[in-house]
C-alpha cells in the first residue's frame, strides 16, 4: 500500500476488509472459482481510485448478498449494476472522488465516482472488478471511466450505474471504438496477460485498449542533436484534448533511445525530454500496423529559450463499434427495471432538504437564510447532519460554521463529517491581523486546501505547533517554509501514481510525504498558525500571504540548496496578453476548448488551470501576470469528425517583460466544424409524456437534431414539410429530431395533423424558459433569430450545423450533414 493508505487508516480497518473479502469468497457460489491472481488484485484491495476509504464493503455485502447468491456470475454483475443505478445517478462535479458510502448518501456521482462505487459493490460480493479509464478521448474534449468485471475466466465491461440487459453493451461502445488509450491501475506487482504501461513498486498500470478498439504499436526513437541515442529520456505519448497535448502515458527511453506504445489508430504527439532539451513529433500507430516502417524519430533539438510555431492536423481513430444484439423483450424489461429504480432513488432524494425547509431552519436558528438554503440544499444526504450540528452549536458559533461551509466546495458540503467542522471551528485562530473577513475565511478558516479528504487536522497541528520550539511562524512565515523543507522528507516512491493526498496529520506523524502532500501540509500548518496560505489554483504554486495580502511562493528547494539566496523571496514575473480577431462563429475563444497555455518545466508542459468558464475576453485580452519562464500556447479547432486543426506557439516570458501574442485558431471551411454548444442536460417538457426531461434522456448518446419552431408559421411549415419529404431516410438514421415550441400556448396551437408524414423519431416538446433557445443564440452569436432555428448537436454538447429563418430543403441538408458525420 501507499504511504497515505498506511498512515491514514488503521490496521483494524484493513483487517475488517480482509475478513469481509474472505467471507464473500466463502459464502457466495463463485467465490472459490475466482483464481488467486484475480482475487488478490481485483477483489481484496479496498482502494479503487483516489477516494477516501470507508466501510462500504461490509455495508454493500449486507445489501447485496441475498440479491445475487442464486445467480450466475454474469447475471450477478448485471444485478449489482441495477442496484447501483437504484442508488446513484450521474452528475458532474469536481476532481475529488467521493467515497462509495458518500456517493450512496448523495445519490449522485460523476463517472469516476459511479465506477468507483460500482467496483466497490462488485468486490463486496467477491466478483473481481476494476475501474477502466480513458484519460482523454481522441475525438472530443472529455474523458470517461467505467467498469470491467471478471466472470468465468473472462473480463466484461459495463457502464457504471447504467445497467443494460447484457454485458459488453453501453452508450460508449462507439466512442470507445475510437479510443486511443484505455487503462487501469492495479494494486501490487500484477503479472496478468495485458500490456504493462508502467511498473512501479506499489502499482502496475495495464493497457486494456484492445478490449475496445483496433490497436497497433507506435515505435519511437529519441535522439540528441548529434544523432546519438537519448538514453533515459522521458517520452510522453500525448493525446490532443482540452486544447493541450495531454500526456496519457509516460515511458523511459532505453539504452538505444527507444520506447513504444500500443494504442488506438489515431494521431499522437510524442513529446520527449532529457530534463533540459526537448523535442516532439506527430505519429500514429495506424502507420505502423503493417510493420516494416522506421520508428518515429524525435530529436531533442529545442532549448529552454527557443520560440517555435508549429501546426498539426490531428486525426482520431475511425469509429468501428460492433454492438451486441438484444431482443425487444430484453430492452423492455431493462427499461421497466430502470424506471422502477429511478422511482426508488427519487423517493430517497425527495427526503433531502427543500429550499422552503432550509429557509424555515434558518429562521429557527436565526442565521442567514440565503446562505443556509444554499448549504442545506447542496448538502443532499448530509443535510440532517449539518442541521443537527448547527442546532447543537452555541448561537455565537453558528455563523462561523456557515462561513466555513460556504468556503468549502459543493461536494464537501455533501460529505464533510461534522467532527471536522467542529474541529476547525474550535481550533482556528481569531482574525488577529484584521484581515478582510472574506480573505480570512477563505485562506485561514477554510479546511479545504486541494483535493484531499477533509480531516481534523486543525487540532492535530495546533498541538504540533506547540512542540516546535522558538519558531514564531505567524510573525515570519518564511521560517515555516524553512522548517517544512528541512523536516519533512520527500517520498515519491510510496505514492508513485501521485493520485493520493496524505492527510496533514499523517504528514506530521511520519515526517515524510510526496511533494503534493507536503504542500498541502504546509498550507494546513500555515492556516493553523493564522497565516493565510493556499495552493494557487492556476499555477499550482504553494503560497502564503504577507500582511498586505500579497502572495509569496513557498520555495522549499532553496533550503536544501547550499548555493541559494535564502533571503530572496521574490518570484520573477512578467505579463502575457493575447490578441484575437473574431473569425466566423468564434468571437470569444474558450479556455480548455479552443486554447490553453502550459508552462514548460524541466522540458515538459504543464497546463495552467484557469477557471472552467474562462474565455479569451475574460482572461487574456488584458495582460495576465505569469512567472517568468517558457510556455506553450496551444489552440485548436475541433472538426465534426473529431479531428483537430492545432497550432502551437512556444515562447518565453522574461522577468518584467510584457509579451503580446496573437491567438490564432485555424479554420477549415471544407470540413464540418464545431461552431457552438448546446447543453444536452437542458430540460424540456415532453408533450407525449407530459413530463420534464433532459434532452440527453430522450436522444441517447450521439448526434441529434433540435428545431425551434412556431405554430401556423410559414417558414416553420416549409421546414416541417421538407423533413416529411425525407421521412424514411431520417428514420433510417435513427437520430432523434426534437421539435420544441417556445411555450405551452404555442404548443397548444400546433396541429400535428397538418404534417402526417413526419418521421417516427420526431419528438415534440416545449423549450422550458427558453433555455435552449437562449443558449444557442449566445453560443452561435445569432443575429437572425427568426424561427425556425435548426441545429445538429451531440451529447458532448457540440453544435456542428445551424440553419435559421426561411429556407428550403431543410430535410436534405440535415441528411447531408449527418452523412458527413
Amino acid at each position: 500500500m501507499s504511504l497515505p493508505d498506511k498512515t491514514d487508516y488503521s490496521k483494524e480497518f484493513y483487517l475488517e476488509n480482509i475478513n469481509a473479502s474472505l467471507k464473500a469468497r466463502e459464502e457466495l457460489p463463485w467465490g472459490k472459482s475466482v483464481p488467486q491472481r484475480e482475487f488478490m488484485h481485483f477483489v481484496l484491495p479496498v482502494r479503487i481510485n483516489n477516494e477516501n476509504l470507508d466501510n462500504a464493503r461490509m455495508v454493500f455485502y449486507d445489501e447485496l448478498k441475498d440479491r445475487v447468491k442464486g445467480l450466475s456470475m454474469k447475471d450477478a454483475i448485471l444485478e449489482v449494476n441495477h442496484w447501483c443505478h437504484e442508488k446513484v445517478t450521474y452528475k458532474p462535479s469536481d476532481a475529488r472522488t467521493s467515497s462509495p458510502l458518500s456517493a450512496l448518501s448523495q445519490a449522485i456521482g460523476r463517472c469516476g465516482e459511479e465506477s468507483t462505487f460500482t467496483v466497490a459493490a462488485l468486490r463486496a460480493v467477491g466478483i473481481p472488478a476494476r475501474q477502466i479509464y480513458t484519460p482523454r478521448w481522441a475525438h472530443t474534449d472529455d474523458n470517461h471511466a467505467w467498469v470491467e468485471a471478471w466472470a468465468d475466466g473472462k473480463w466484461y465491461f459495463l457502464g457504471a450505474c447504467e445497467p443494460e440487459p447484457i454485458l459488453n453493451l453501453a452508450w460508449f461502445n462507439a466512442p470507445a471504438s475510437r479510443g486511443m488509450l484505455m487503462n487501469t491501475n492495479v494494486a501490487g506487482d500484477y503479472n496478468g496477460p495485458e500490456e504493462v504501461l508502467l511498473k512501479q513498486p506499489l502499482t502496475t498500470r495495464i493497457n486494456t485498449t484492445s478490449n475496445y478498439a483496433p490497436v497497433a504499436t507506435l515505435p519511437v526513437e529519441v535522439v540528441n542533436v548529434d544523432g546519438t541515442p537519448a538514453k533515459g529520456a522521458k517520452v510522453n505519448f500525448c493525446i490532443y484534448n482540452y486544447a493541450e497535448y495531454y500526456p496519457a502515458v509516460t515511458k523511459t527511453a532505453d539504452n538505444d533511445g527507444k520506447a513504444s506504445l500500443t494504442a488506438g489508430l489515431g494521431d499522437l504527439i510524442v513529446w520527449a525530454t532529457d530534463g533540459e532539451s526537448f523535442g516532439y513529433a506527430k505519429g500514429s500507430p495506424r502507420d505502423y500496423a503493417a510493420g516494416n516502417t522506421p520508428a518515429l524519430k524525435v530529436v531533442l533539438d529545442k532549448k529552454q529559450s527557443d520560440s517555435v510555431t508549429e501546426e498539426f492536423n490531428i486525426t482520431p481513430p475511425p469509429s468501428g463499434a460492433k454492438l451486441p444484439t438484444i431482443t425487444p423483450q430484453q430492452r423492455a424489461e431493462n427499461d421497466r427495471r430502470m424506471h422502477l429504480e429511478d422511482s426508488i432513488r427519487n423517493a430517497y432524494v425527495a427526503t433531502f432538504a427543500t429550499p422552503q425547509q432550509a429557509a424555515e431552519i434558518a429562521r429557527s436558528l436565526n442565521v442567514d437564510k440565503d446562505a443556509l438554503v444554499k448549504i442545506l440544499t447542496e448538502a443532499r444526504g448530509n443535510h440532517r447532519n449539518i442541521t443537527n450540528m448547527l442546532t447543537g452549536l452555541p448561537k455565537k458559533d453558528r455563523q462561523r460554521a456557515i462561513d466555513l461551509l460556504l468556503n468549502v466546495s459543493e461536494k464537501d458540503r455533501r460529505d464533510i463529517p461534522m467532527d471536522v467542522v467542529k474541529d476547525h471551528l474550535s481550533h482556528c485562530v481569531k482574525n488577529g491581523k484584521g484581515m478582510p473577513v472574506e480573505f480570512f475565511n477563505k485562506y485561514v478558516l477554510n479546511p479545504r486546501v486541494e483535493n484531499e479528504f477533509l480531516t481534523c487536522w486543525r487540532s492535530q497541528l495546533t498541538e504540533a505547533l506547540s512542540k516546535i520550539p522558538s519558531k514564531d511562524f505567524a510573525a515570519n512565515p518564511e521560517r515555516l517554509v524553512e522548517w517544512v523543507a528541512l523536516n519533512i522528507s520527500p517520498d515519491d516512491k510510496e505514492n508513485p501514481q501521485k493520485l493520493l493526498r496524505m492527510s496533514p496529520g499523517g504528514v506530521w506523524r511520519t515526517r515524510q510525504a510526496d511533494p503534493l502532500s507536503r504542500n498541502i501540509f504546509f498550507v494546513a500548518m500555515a492556516r493553523t498558525a493564522g497565516i493565510p496560505a493556499r495552493i494557487d489554483p492556476v499555477t499550482g504554486a504553494t503560497q502564503y500571504a504577507d500582511n498586505s495580502q500579497n502572495w509569496i511562493n513557498a520555495d522549499f528547494a532553496k533550503y536544501n540548496d547550499p548555493g541559494s539566496d535564502k533571503n530572496d523571496l521574490s518570484t520573477p514575473k512578467g505579463t502575457l496578453s493575447l490578441t484575437f480577431s473574431p473569425d466566423g462563429y468564434i468571437v470569444d475563444p474558450k479556455y480548455y476548448s479552443q486554447f490553453s497555455i502550459s508552462r514548460i518545466e524541466n522540458g515538459v508542459p504543464r497546463q495552467l488551470e484557469f477557471p472552467e468558464d474562462a474565455t479569451w475576453a475574460q482572461t487574456f485580452s488584458a495582460p495576465v501576470e505569469l512567472e517568468a519562464g517558457q510556455y506553450i500556447l496551444t489552440s485548436g479547432q475541433r472538426l465534426a469528425d473529431g479531428g483537430v486543426l492545432a497550432l502551437s506557439r512556444i515562447f518565453t516570458i522574461a522577468p518584467d517583460e510584457n509579451v503580446s501574442l496573437p491567438l490564432e485558431i485555424r479554420q477549415d471551411n471544407s470540413a464540418i466544424s464545431v461552431i457552438g454548444s448546446l447543453n444536452a442536460e437542458n430540460i424540456y417538457h415532453d408533450l407525449a409524456t407530459d413530463t420534464d426531461k433532459s434532452i440527453l434522456s430522450t436522444t441517447g448518446r450521439g448526434y441529434y437534431v433540435v428545431g425551434l419552431i412556431s405554430p401556423n408559421h410559414e417558414p416553420s411549415a416549409h421546414a416541417l414539410n421538407d423533413i416529411s419529404a425525407v421521412s424514411d431516410k431520417l428514420e433510417e438514421s435513427g437520430v432523434k429530431i426534437m421539435l420544441l415550441f417556445e411555450d405551452a400556448g404555442k404548443a397548444s396551437r400546433f396541429d400535428k395533423g397538418m404534417f402526417p408524414n413526419m418521421p417516427d423519431n420526431v419528438v415534440y416538446g416545449i423549450d422550458n424558459n427558453g433555455v435552449s433557445r437562449n443558449e444557442l443564440i449566445e453560443s452561435l452569436h445569432l443575429s437572425d433569430v427568426t424561427d425556425p432555428i435548426f441545429v445538429i448537436a451531440d451529447t458532448f454538447n457540440r453544435v456542428v450545423w445551424v440553419s435559421t429563418g426561411y429556407t428550403i430543403g431543410t430535410g436534405e441538408k440535415i441528411l447531408s450533414i449527418l452523412s458527413r458525420l
